[in-house]
């Protein structure tokens, strides 16, 4: 698929923009300019038409007759083309007339007493006026005073249309000028707008695996358009960069996990081998073996379970879920991790306030209330009290555990849900785990649309707050 370019687009938009906008103008300019020409013209012939009605006056004979001094009529406006003429007195008695005054007379029905109209004699385009009921201005006394002239005065039309043309030639020429003039600046400023998303392009381009810092010009964080692409492309970069590192570290804590167990369970083999050795003995080896095999695939069977989780947190697997109760699911994590309770000599405390539904996975909610339970009593005293509680509050529900034990240091407290990680680094594996319960009870909370949040202070044991839609 061939590319497209934004800076060729926004020059052809504004190209065809300013085009539009000169054709625009033009058509305003000319059409204006013609009728204010013409309407010149029309005032023109009006005054010329009058110039002719004051031409007509009584003679100083005893009949008083009306007659014209052709002598004194008015120049034409355009040499190559006379001007006509002609005046009629009560519309009746023809007065004068212009020697060049066509054989098919200029006559219109009347439509008042002053009308304009167009012509066409001898191929030559005239405008006429045409006034009627103008009275006698050269009286004398004793005439009849009720006489009156109808004149009618034509011109061609031909220096209106010479004006016109002039006029839409310098238009014409004159917007060609201001669209290069602004097409140029336009086209500079585009350019100098789309440099700071260039060198933007350019800083992102050098990001890598190795360099995550994404450095972006001043002028695209001052931009306004440019700065939330600017921050969301280094809140992605450093979502990326912290799960690569994620990632990365996983691998390798995992790679470390599994080594201890595979190595166990390769010295104990090797032991058997070396020698021959009794009945009794193969057994205490091979169920050595097994427990370090059973080690193996609990660790393998959590690392599953959490890229599952992580997976359904992400949205890329889609399940259809049953409506289930939540005090139900705590119940059941309770029975099974009493007996891991009944070895410490904690005593475990349930209330419920309330009943909470949710669509879940009932397996998933068991799996993490029996992680903070196991990881509460853990970490509490022999004989000491775990706590566990559900409450529904503001169209949300809580779940919370509580123990007496040391409690979690702040430098420790953001990063107990990272995988693999242990806060006590003298835990061993019989009583540590591998660090990944708590990680995989947050990835399933999160998968379900909720939070859950440590709160702890050093000698004041820790409570974990679970957060869920209802």
């Amino acid at each position: 698929m061939a590319q497209v370019s934004i800076q060729r687009r926004l020059v052809a938009s504004i190209v065809v923009a300013q085009l539009l906008l000169a054709v625009g103008l033009v058509d305003v300019a000319v059409f204006v300019t013609r009728s204010r020409l013409r309407d010149a013209f029309d005032t023109a012939l009006r005054s010329r038409a009058m110039r002719v009605a004051a031409l007509v006056r009584y003679s100083e004979d005893p009949g008083h007759a009306l007659i014209f001094d052709k002598d004194l009529a008015p120049q034409p406006l355009d040499v190559s083309a006379p001007d006509l003429y002609e005046v009629f007195a009560n519309n009746q008695t023809l007065i004068a007339r212009s020697p060049n005054w066509p054989n098919d007379k200029l006559v219109l029905p009347a439509r008042g007493d002053r009308w304009v109209a167009s012509y066409v004699v001898d191929g030559v385009d005239y405008r006429a006026v045409v006034i009627d009921h103008i009275p006698i201005l050269d009286r004398e006394e004793g005439v009849n005073p009720g006489d009156f002239l109808r004149v009618t005065y034509a011109s061609p039309v031909a220096p209106v249309l010479r004006s016109v043309s002039q006029v839409l030639a310098y238009i014409v020429l004159g917007s060609i000028v201001l669209l290069l003039i602004t097409g140029g600046f336009s086209l500079w400023a585009l350019r100098r707008s789309l440099r700071p998303l260039q060198e933007l392009a350019s800083s992102a381009a050098a990001v890598s695996a190795i360099n995550w810092k994404l450095s972006p010009p001043e002028e695209a964080r001052d931009t306004v358009e440019l700065a939330p692409l600017t921050q969301a492309m280094t809140s992605m970069l450093d979502s990326l960069r912290g799960a690569f590192t994620q990632q990365r570290e996983f691998v390798a804590n995992a790679a470390h996990e599994l080594k201890t167990p595979v190595a166990i369970l390769k010295s104990t083999l090797q032991s058997l081998a070396q020698r021959p050795r009794s009945t009794e003995e193969y057994r205490i080896g091979l169920e050595e073996a097994l427990e370090d095999l059973q080690r193996l695939e609990r660790l393998l069977h959590s690392m599953l379970r959490l890229a599952r989780a992580e997976q359904w947190a992400a949205g890329s697997l889609q399940r259809n879920l049953p409506i289930v109760e939540v005090s139900m699911t705590c119940q059941m994590a309770l029975e099974r991790v009493q007996p891991v309770a009944a070895q410490r000599g904690v005593e475990l405390e349930f209330t419920a306030n309330g009943p909470i539904k949710l669509a879940a996975d009932p397996d998933d909610l068991e799996l993490v209330w029996y992680n903070l339970l196991e990881n509460a009593i853990r970490f509490s005293p022999d004989g000491a009290k775990v706590q566990m509680a559900v409450r529904r509050n503001n169209g949300r529900g809580y779940v919370e555990v509580a123990d007496s034990g040391p409690g979690i240091a702040p430098v420790d407290l953001p990063h107990v849900f990272e995988r693999f990680y242990r806060a006590d680094s003298s835990r061993t594996r019989n009583t540590g785990g591998y660090g990944l319960g708590l990680a995989i009870s947050k990835a399933l909370i999160e998968a379900y649309g909720g939070t859950i949040e440590p709160q702890s202070r050093p000698g004041e044991g820790t409570r974990m707050v679970v957060s869920i839609p209802v």
